[in-house]
Formats: structure tokens, sequence, C-alpha cells
């Protein structure tokens, strides 16, 4: 603890630091940002271009096999992605030039939130190549046979883990279990009761620790080293994972050529994503440089008291710090950010391709979502509508330009059951009854 806090006073803005454990709403723009550096570079060619184009392809082949086990994905041919619309009320609420968007991830089929993508995409991945050693040709046969009993059985003889805040448990528990898996989702104290019994309803077995998210993390992986037929799933550390969240890239690029947006140095997409352990977001960071280069300007944005992708790389020492080393106390209504550790890769990724990290109270982020409830309609999860505030920060970035295109992320909230949805809605409004810009 010495040696982390010594490198603290010796790395860290002092200024930045007070901000942080004083819970203060503040911005961070990454000094690294657009340089090269050959660290970054060095992470990079662990997940390339061509890696995220490969999983674009994987996914592409099991579509016919996901449209026929989610009736839900046959509008889209069996490919799970979420629309974008545009946010006019917002942005004229809020006095914001250029287009204002939003990707509702909170919208995505099967799981409702970005983490299917990445979680998703590796069950996925794990069941093509136990598929392929058991008589399966992926270059011929048809994937819709995979839903035949004599693979389930063979899935059957394994069990995919994952620890979870909530979302990805979704994604990787109803994606495994669907297969024929057996399905394992290791969870904190602070997880969701709707997301626990959604889960178990669906078959997969649920383990809750006592315990904060990180420490979880550490022993849903012991355990699964001590099985031999457990895949883990591991949101810390998987480049797997992380390949899955940069396909949004390629889609999103596509989208916003449908609406006749242009994007350009001069005209560049800002795009605003919630972060908890970090994964999800900079996956999807990612993939938007891979499409979009310098013309794309990714931020996050943490709880006040969950500030932990912030505080990892702004100190350095990214997944080598928790908040609770500062003596942040982690407490927070957005389950699906409440990790205090960030993700083994995330920092490294984000090196210089994060624009910057804003952190937002709780009370602000209950009065986004009841703006988005009373302006646009739309009904998110209270973690997935925290990049409104990046939005408010970014008007005050000279480096921004007036013609810049903003694009926020709403991560998760299609699944929350309709009584507790109600309840987060009546407490938003009151909110944002209060709010002003």
């Amino acid at each position: 603890m010495a040696e982390i806090l010594s490198h603290i006073k010796l790395n860290m803005d002092e200024s930045l630091l007070k901000r942080l454990c004083d819970y203060q709403e503040t911005l961070w723009l990454n000094p690294d940002y657009g340089t090269s550096l050959a660290s970054a570079s060095d992470v990079s060619s662990d997940v390339s271009q061509e890696t995220v184009f490969r999983a674009n392809r994987l996914l592409e082949r099991f579509a016919p096999y996901l449209e026929t086990v989610f009736p839900e994905t046959q509008v889209s041919n069996g490919i799970i992605e979420s629309p974008i619309q545009e946010m006019q009320n917002i942005k004229e609420y809020l006095s914001i030039p250029g287009h204002v968007l939003i990707k509702r991830d909170d919208l995505m089929p099967v799981s409702g939130s970005i983490k299917s993508r990445g979680g998703i995409y590796e069950v996925l991945v794990f069941a093509e190549k136990l598929a392929a050693k058991n008589g399966f040709n992926p270059n011929t046969d048809d994937y819709r046979d995979l839903a035949q009993e004599r693979f389930k059985k063979i899935f059957g003889q394994w069990k995919i883990e994952v620890a979870s805040t909530g979302n990805l448990g979704l994604s990787v528990g109803l994606m495994a279990s669907t297969l024929g898996f057996q399905a394992r989702v290791h969870m904190s104290h602070d997880a969701t009761e709707w997301k626990i019994n959604k889960l178990r309803q669906n078959g997969v077995q649920v383990v809750i620790y006592n315990d904060n998210f990180s420490n979880a993390v550490t022993m849903a992986r012991a355990a699964s080293k001590k099985d031999d037929h457990s895949y883990f799933v591991d949101d810390e550390a998987s480049k797997i994972l992380f390949a899955g969240y940069a396909t949004a890239g390629e889609r999103v690029k596509q989208q916003i050529a449908d609406l006749g947006i242009e994007v350009s140095k001069e005209k560049p997409l800002v795009v605003y994503l919630p972060a908890g352990v970090g994964g999800s977001p900079s996956g999807v960071a990612f993939g938007l440089k891979i499409q979009f280069g310098d013309s794309v300007m990714p931020i996050f944005v943490e709880p006040t008291h969950m500030p932990s992708v912030l505080l990892g790389m702004a100190s350095g020492l990214n997944h080598d710090i928790s908040v609770y080393d500062i003596g942040i106390d982690g407490k927070t209504a957005a389950d699906g950010l409440a990790v205090g550790r960030p993700s083994l890769i995330a920092g490294k990724y984000m090196q210089n391709k994060l624009f910057g990290i804003a952190t937002v109270s709780d009370e602000h982020m209950f009065a986004f979502q009841g703006m988005l409830k009373k302006l646009e309609n739309i009904e998110a999860e209270p973690s997935a509508v925290v990049g409104i505030q990046g939005l408010l920060a970014s008007q005050k970035i000279k480096a921004i330009p007036s013609e810049a295109t903003h694009m926020i992320w709403s991560t998760g909230g299609s699944m929350v059951p309709r009584e507790t949805m109600n309840q987060y809605e009546k407490n938003a409004l009151k909110y944002f009854a209060h709010w002003r810009v």
C-alpha cells in the first residue's frame, strides 16, 4: 500500500487526486491521447484490425443459428446489434451544436446490454472450437445444426463461468445455457436482484460473494481453474471478449453512413461510454478507432464513487490500483459500473486512444435518466445514461469542434422488469425536476 501511495504522489496530479477523493465531478483529459507510444503499439498487436474483422465474420457465420434460437433476432437476420437514433429534444434542451445521437444498446437482443457483443461472442468462439473437435465443419456445415441434441450433449459436458456485476453475466449465462452448456455466474454482493432471478430462471447457477466485484473475479477465476471442464470468461483480461466488443466499430460506421452524417477530423464523432471494469467501453472504442481513426474521440464516464479506470490511467498503475487504496468508498447506485479495480488490459489498450474520462454523481445520473425518459421517451437503467455527463463536459473542451457529432452509448435497460423500471423512473423524474443545465 505504501508503495502505491508513493507512486501516486510522484506520478499523479495532486489536484486531480483531491477531486477524486472528495467525490467531485471532474474531467480528466488523457495527456497521451493521439501520441505514438511503443507500449500501446505492443498491446494493440494482440488484438488487431484483422482480429476484429474475423470476430465479425464469426458472428455472421452464427447468424442462422442465432436467428433460430433467439426469434427476436429475425428482424436483423441473426445479427445482434442495436439501432442509432437522433435525440433532437435533448440537443435543443442542452443547446448542443451538431448532431446528438444515442446508441441504443439498451435494446440489444438476447441480453439487452452492451455486454451482448463480447459475452455472446466469446461463448460462440468456444462453442465453435468444441463443435469442430466433434465432427462439425465450420466451412461447410449449417450452423443451425448446433441446436441439435447431439451437440447439446457435447456442450453439456462443459461449464462456462463468468464473474459479473450483472449484464455480462446475463449475456454469457443466457448464451451458454441456450447452447446446452452448464452455466455459472459469480456475482458480488451488490448485484441487482432481478438480474440474479433472470439468470436462475434460465437455468444458470448463480454464486453470490459477500465481497466487492474485483475480489469476486479473483475467487471465481480460482474456482474455474480447479475444474478441467470449466471455461472462464474473464471480464478483466479476456482478449476474445475485447475483440467481441470491438465488432461494434464496423456496424456503427455503416449506421452513421446510413444516417448521412459526415465523420472527419473537422467533424469528429465524439462517443460517450459508461465504464465499470473498462473492458466493454475499451473494446468498443478500439473498434471505432479502427474504423474512424483520428476522426473519433472516445470519452468514458464513471461514477464519482467508482472512478477506477480514471485512477488507473491517470496514475499509470492501471489494474494495480483500486479506488479503495486511496480511501474512496465505492458506494454507488450504478450497479453496472460498481467496479473498484480496472481491467487488466483496458488502460493499456486505451493508453493513447482514449480522449478523456468524466465522472458523475449518482444524483446527476438519476437526473439524466429522468431527462431521457421525459424528453426522448427512452427507458434505460441508471448506469446506462451517464454518457450525458460526458456530453455536457465536452462542451467546455476547445479541442472538440462545434460541428462534431456526439453519440451517447446507452448500455442497458430493456431487460429490466416493468415494476423495477417504474421505480427507477419515478425516482429519476424527481431528480430531473430539480436539475438545471
